[in-house]
């Protein structure tokens, strides 16, 4: 069975900083995309490099399938719909979009299936004019007014988890932890304890207990404890019996 290539590129232009890289491709590995290209990068082996590794965390293999190209038409090769990243519109470029948006818009118009680029500029001067107007749509993520610099990476993971959630997202699984109930052997000698304990504490008379025990041993039925639990209940009535 053979899998469908990944429609989805990540393009880094002109990255400066090997750790931003090594943060991009994990970002785009989480959100289930392989495909990074980066063009022209400060560093020939920043695919390599230990600060690279040591960011992708666990996307290695995004770093040995990532290639180094020399311009943003070698990285656009094969693309449908190339998307800018910026903050600021250009004049005469590409109309501008929220991410969320332009995704939604894509879906409705039945673009999402097509081979889709993500275009992201250095971390010092972004993208260029030239870049932008090879796109056909230029991408800016809402950010508060006064201070809307975002990392590098950080856009990517922005941008990568609206793509998924256009695309149709991951299904939140619940993790948690497997509880094994007590039995009624269990939990009868957990109110056996406490019923020794709290003699011994001086809380119960055993001359005149009243309900007290058959109270507890309901309590203990109601609350469907694990194994685990009566293990505590336990703890804390030998814990009572050391300080008496």
């Amino acid at each position: 069975m053979t899998t469908a290539p990944d429609p989805t590129r990540f393009v880094l232009m002109h990255p400066s900083h090997a750790g931003n890289v090594g943060a991009a491709a994990r970002a785009i590995k989480v959100m289930g995309f392989a495909e990074l290209v980066l063009v022209r990068p400060r560093f020939a082996d920043v695919l390599s490099r230990e600060e690279t590794v040591a960011m992708a965390s666990g996307a290695a293999d995004v770093l040995t399938r990532a290639r180094i190209v020399h311009s943003l038409d070698e990285a656009l090769q094969g693309v449908h719909h190339a998307c800018a990243t910026a903050m600021t519109p250009r004049d005469f470029g590409p109309p501008t979009a929220a991410p969320r948006a332009h995704f939604e818009a894509l879906r409705d118009s039945g673009g999402l299936g097509q081979v889709t680029a993500f275009v992201f500029g250095s971390e010092r001067f972004g993208l260029s004019n030239d870049d932008v107007y090879r796109c056909h749509v230029c991408l800016s993520i809402p950010t508060a007014a006064r201070y809307g610099s975002l990392n590098l990476a950080q856009a990517v993971q922005l941008v990568a988890y609206e793509w998924r959630m256009a695309l149709g997202g991951f299904a939140v699984v619940p993790r948690t932890a497997v509880a094994v109930p007590a039995d009624m052997a269990a939990v009868r000698g957990a109110v056996e304890h406490w019923q020794r304990a709290l003699v011994q504490l001086g809380f119960l008379d055993p001359h005149a207990p009243k309900k007290l025990v058959p109270r507890l041993q309901q309590l203990l039925n109601r609350a469907q404890l694990s194994t685990e639990e009566v293990q505590i209940l336990r703890g804390i009535a030998r814990a009572i019996e050391q300080r008496c």
